[in-house]
């Protein structure tokens, strides 16, 4: 599921008044664009360590030389990087989710060849246990978009260099199942991120929170990460929190960006603003880009609530999450299941499946999964794989953020020091 290209505007920002309401709705409509084919397109994010020595910042050029070297040789993934450098691999969407599974995994594997000559690994977890935060990439969006968080969000260098998620996308779904669809993913994404946590330590200290990533996400600008309002039609819900986010950047050309520091909403800005003028459409669109709830519509749904998992849990997120939301009998169970956890993000972040609620949720949901694999025609492996997870994890009411707080109370407090003596590869077991 591609990201579709941007145009250059002519003039950013307008110098007089030219987006009218209908032209906001016709491009969040644009959003919610009707399809079920049943693809799944899947993005996953990695950390880059040197395993002799975790704590050492890992120079990024390393990193960019040796996979951009090996692009000719992936099979369907688009290789980008966040601005602390970690790794993000997006597959095109493919129908079914071994098909799309398939596709990461071996260029995954690719990646990870091209890194180990270079004595790297690619580390699946939510957030950066022990390296302090630094942006490598030099963009001029990265770099706006650090200035604009600085002032009121400091969890924004956090999110932007020590965080990984894993992303699912899946069709919007026929036009009469539009609202459905969206309803159930906002209300799976508690459970779903709970059931998934994989971020406790930072720094190299226990957080408090079995997903510290979400808890990042829900330390910055509200306007832009909070969920969308589930219980309203889609579009409508879509279109209110375009406008009423905050505008974070103003561009004045391709590579020229103003961070907006002082608080200004979309829907103002179309009013006009003194230094900023009027925004375009192609302003609009690059709002969008801006945005980041934990269910982003964008032409297709991108749900963004899940931490990075290493091998091979990252394919149980995926197979678990498309069977509730394509299969029907698997969407009712789900919708059941979630019935009393639909708003239960924070409680999802800070204690994951130690929340009974969540816990039940968690195996219902999985118990829908599995029954719907079958149906769905997906590889018996697979399902295989989905039971296993569910009988290490939540059965015992755990999660991945469990196995490494234990490792971390294993090798003890010791953690914390940056001698490079960090636990972290004692950890690794763990995590696979």
């Amino acid at each position: 599921m591609g990201r579709r290209a941007l145009r250059t505007p002519v003039e950013v920002p307008a110098p007089e008044a030219n987006l009218t309401a209908p032209d906001v709705r016709a491009v969040t409509d644009e959003c919610f664009e009707p399809s079920f084919e049943g693809r799944v397109g899947v993005e996953v994010e990695w950390l880059v360590v040197a395993p002799d020595d975790p704590c050492r910042p890992v120079p990024f050029p390393t990193v960019q030389h040796a996979l951009e070297a090996v692009e000719p040789e992936l099979e369907g993934c688009r290789l980008t990087f966040e601005p602390g450098g970690q790794v993000e691999l997006s597959s095109s969407a493919r129908v079914g989710i071994d098909a799309a599974c398939r596709s990461v995994e071996h260029d995954a594997s690719v990646a990870r060849s091209a890194l180990a000559l270079h004595g790297l690994d690619l580390v699946g977890t939510g957030l950066d246990p022990l390296r302090p935060r630094r942006r490598v990439v030099d963009s001029p969006r990265y770099r706006a978009m650090e200035r604009y968080f600085a002032p009121e969000w400091p969890a924004g260098a956090s999110m932007m260099c020590g965080t990984a998620s894993l992303q699912i996308n899946l069709d919007v779904g026929f036009e009469d199942r539009v609202d459905e669809r969206w309803k159930l993913t906002h209300a799976l994404g508690p459970t779903l991120a709970a059931a998934f946590a994989n971020s406790p330590i930072q720094d190299g200290r226990p957080t408090g929170w079995r997903s510290t990533r979400l808890a990042i996400w829900f330390a910055l600008d509200a306007s832009r990460a909070a969920p969308v309002a589930s219980d309203m039609p889609a579009c409508d819900a879509w279109e209110q929190y375009v406008l009423d986010s905050r505008v974070m950047l103003v561009r004045h050309g391709a590579d020229s960006f103003t961070p907006m520091t002082d608080p200004l909403s979309f829907r103002a800005w179309m009013d006009g603003h003194a230094s900023a003028g009027y925004p375009t459409i192609d302003d609009l669109r690059y709002h969008l880009t801006t945005l980041f709830p934990p269910v982003r519509p964008r032409g297709w749904l991108e749900l963004r609530m899940i931490d990075a998992l290493p091998d091979p849990w990252w394919q149980v997120a995926v197979a678990v999450t498309t069977a509730l939301v394509d299969d029907d009998e698997a969407a009712e169970r789900a919708r059941h299941a979630v019935r009393h956890t639909r708003g239960l993000w924070r409680e999802a972040a800070r204690h994951a499946v130690h929340h009974p609620q969540l816990a039940r949720s968690a195996r219902d949901c999985f118990s829908a999964a599995i029954d719907a694999l079958p149906r769905l025609g997906v590889d018996g492996s697979t399902a295989d794989l989905v039971a296993e997870y569910r009988d290490r994890y939540l059965s015992r009411r755990r999660c991945p953020a469990d196995e490494a707080l234990a490792a971390w109370t294993r090798n003890g407090a010791s953690a914390h020091r940056r001698d490079g003596s960090e636990p972290w590869l004692t950890m690794e077991p763990a995590w696979t």
